[in-house]
C-alpha cells in the first residue's frame, strides 16, 4: 500500500509496478482497491496494474469536503502525474466506473482504453437515490450493525463467501457516509456526451447485479463508439473482479491484449 500527496489530499493506492502498460482501477461504493488484488496478480508483469482508493474509502481519507465524480477523475489524473504516466487504461467497478468515464472526458489523451464493469453513465436513479438515503441514515444513526449490514453485502457482493469478510471489515472503518454519500447521489448525467469517448472500451456485467440493471450498460454499449459488447459474468453480483477472478480475468486479458495494448502503442 502506498500514498501519494494528489490534489491537496492523501489518496492510498497499490501498484504492481514494473514496465508493461498501465491499467488504473477503482473501486465501488464501500469497497476499496483491494477488490482487484486477483487481478494484479493475473495481469502482472505484462501489464501495471494500479488500484486506487476514492475519497472516503480505504486509506483515502474523506475530508468533509463536497466533491463531484469529476473531482475524483482528477485524483486519477494526478496519481498518473505523480507516477510519471502519461497515458494508461483506466476502468472501474460501478463509482470507479463513473469516474473512469469522467476521466476519459477530462483527458482524452491520457486514457488509451476503458474498462467499465457494473457502471452507468446517468444520474442516480430517484428510486435508488431514496433508497440509498435511507440506508446511509440508518447506518449513520445505528452504525454497523448485521441487519444493516447483511443486506448492504448481499447488494455488493452477493452470495460469496466474501461477503463475511466484507461485513467484518464494516465494523472496524469509517464508512463513507459523508461528503462522498453526497458524490454518489447527486452525480450528473454524462450520457448525451459517451460518443466523444472514441477509445476501445470493455463492458462487463454480473448476471445477479441487482444494484445496476442490465440496460444501463446496454446504454453504454449503444452509445459509446469503441465499445465491446456487454460481457455477462454468470453468477457475479456487483463486484464480478472480487467474486468471480477467473472469468474477469480471462476477459481483461482477451481485451487488453487485442486492444488496449495497440492503442496505447
Amino acid at each position: 500500500m502506498a500514498i501519494a500527496y494528489v490534489n491537496g489530499r492523501h489518496l492510498g493506492y497499490s501498484d504492481t509496478g514494473g514496465d508493461g502498460h498501465p491499467v488504473i482501477l477503482g473501486h465501488g461504493y464501500f469497497t476499496d482497491h483491494s477488490v482487484f488484488a486477483a487481478q494484479a496478480e493475473a495481469l502482472h508483469p505484462r501489464w501495471r496494474v494500479i488500484a486506487w482508493d476514492a475519497r472516503g474509502h480505504g486509506a483515502t481519507a474523506d475530508d468533509g469536503e463536497p466533491c463531484t465524480y469529476w473531482d475524483q477523475a482528477r485524483d486519477v489524473l494526478g496519481l498518473m502525474d505523480h507516477l510519471g504516466l502519461p497515458r494508461a487504461t483506466v476502468g472501474g467497478i460501478s463509482q470507479g466506473g463513473f469516474i473512469a468515464l469522467r476521466t476519459a472526458l477530462l483527458a482524452p489523451e491520457r486514457v488509451s482504453a476503458l474498462i467499465l464493469s457494473d457502471t452507468e453513465a446517468t444520474p442516480c436513479d430517484p428510486a435508488d437515490k431514496a433508497g440509498y438515503g435511507q440506508m446511509f441514515a440508518a447506518l449513520a444513526e445505528h452504525g454497523p450493525i448485521d441487519d444493516l449490514l447483511i443486506p448492504l453485502s448481499r447488494q455488493i457482493i452477493g452470495d460469496d463467501p466474501h461477503a463475511d469478510e466484507w461485513r467484518e471489515r464494516w465494523k472496524h472503518v469509517v464508512l463513507p457516509l459523508g461528503a462522498a454519500a453526497g458524490c454518489l447521489l447527486e452525480r450528473d448525467d454524462v450520457s448525451d456526451r459517451l460518443a466523444e469517448i472514441t477509445c476501445p472500451v470493455l463492458l462487463m456485467w454480473g448476471s445477479e447485479d441487482r444494484s445496476l440493471p442490465r440496460d444501463r450498460m446496454d446504454l453504454l454499449a449503444e452509445r459509446l463508439p469503441a465499445a465491446t459488447p456487454v460481457r455477462v459474468i454468470s453468477g457475479a453480483a456487483h463486484t464480478p473482479a472480487l467474486t468471480h477472478p477467473a472469468e474477469v480475468n480471462r476477459v481483461l486479458l482477451e481485451f487488453l491484449s487485442t486492444s488496449a495494448s495497440s492503442a496505447a502503442a
